[in-house]
């Protein structure tokens, strides 16, 4: 029987920039994520992923120098200290940035929010990650794409207009007919034109579950894993691991359940104790 994978994000507060300071000194960044992971290791997490999550606003791509550097050593010291697979996710879109990291550091997969749709999002119009990544995977292969599909926080251009297309209503949840088809097309190139190693489904915001009906088109039409991407808690996990092959939780492990606060011990072991059950 495959194992459910639970993967936990650690939210590194905000780094350093050319332009600006980081809100806390570096030993003390490192330090915590280390720690998270550590724990997270001990309470049976199969792996983390690192995230620029207090970077907010977020650019559509990082591209500053001292940001990248940094970022690469904090997860390359979360690799050393802890035998958990480590993913990368540099938001907004930071794909290549991202992928060169994971090669310097030896983390096993990013993430990436567009790999293949453009979106509309609070950061401005981002084009797909897909050719931008293409040469850097070719010449160091091994990192695992884990890609968003009509990924929180956004408007995919992609799937609006294939709504219009279908003369349905624009909204989020796929229904029936032409639009499901489309879906399934989307699922698709995602694997076989951008090479998505996992899909990753969430809701509309951070600490949303993503629809049902969303999530049962996706899973139905993939033949890769697809993960929840947001809004997972030990109260409705075990529905949505009905169509899922694992599950990226950020927001609920955190304090009170919010992202970006310190790891919660007792929260991070409730979850996981409700992975083990199912």
């Amino acid at each position: 029987m495959a194992i459910y994978k639970a993967i936990a994000v650690i939210h590194l507060p905000r780094l350093p920039y050319i332009a600006s300071r980081a809100e806390h000194r570096f030993e003390e960044i490192v330090e915590r994520a280390t720690s998270e992971a550590r724990i997270l290791e001990e309470l049976g997490y199969h792996a983390v992923v690192v995230e620029n999550f207090g970077d907010n606003p977020y650019r559509k791509r990082v591209l500053d120098p001292l940001a990248i550097s940094f970022m690469g050593i904090v997860v390359r010291e979360v690799v050393r200290s802890t035998s958990l697979e480590v993913g990368v996710n540099m938001l907004r879109n930071s794909g290549r940035e991202a992928y060169s990291i994971a090669i310097a550091s030896g983390a096993r997969f990013i993430r990436v929010n567009s790999l293949i749709e453009t979106i509309v999002s609070d950061s401005g119009i981002i084009e797909p990650e897909a050719p931008r990544l293409s040469t850097i995977r070719r010449n160091y292969p091994g990192v695992e794409i884990y890609a968003d599909i009509v990924v929180k926080h956004s408007i995919s251009l992609n799937y609006v207009l294939s709504i219009i297309e279908s003369e349905a209503m624009i909204k989020r949840v796929g229904v029936s007919g032409e639009l499901q088809d489309y879906l399934g097309e989307l699922v698709r190139d995602y694997i076989e034109r951008g090479g998505a190693d996992a899909l990753i489904v969430t809701g509309l915001r951070t600490g949303e579950p993503p629809s049902l009906d969303l999530l049962k088109i996706i899973k139905k039409n993939s033949t890769v894993p697809v993960f929840i991407g947001s809004g997972a808690s030990p109260e409705n996990i075990e529905e949505l691991a009905r169509y899922s092959d694992g599950v990226i939780v950020g927001s609920y492990i955190r304090g009170e359940g919010k992202a970006g606060k310190p790891l919660d011990p007792e929260r991070a072991r409730k979850f996981i104790e409700k992975i083990r059950s199912l």
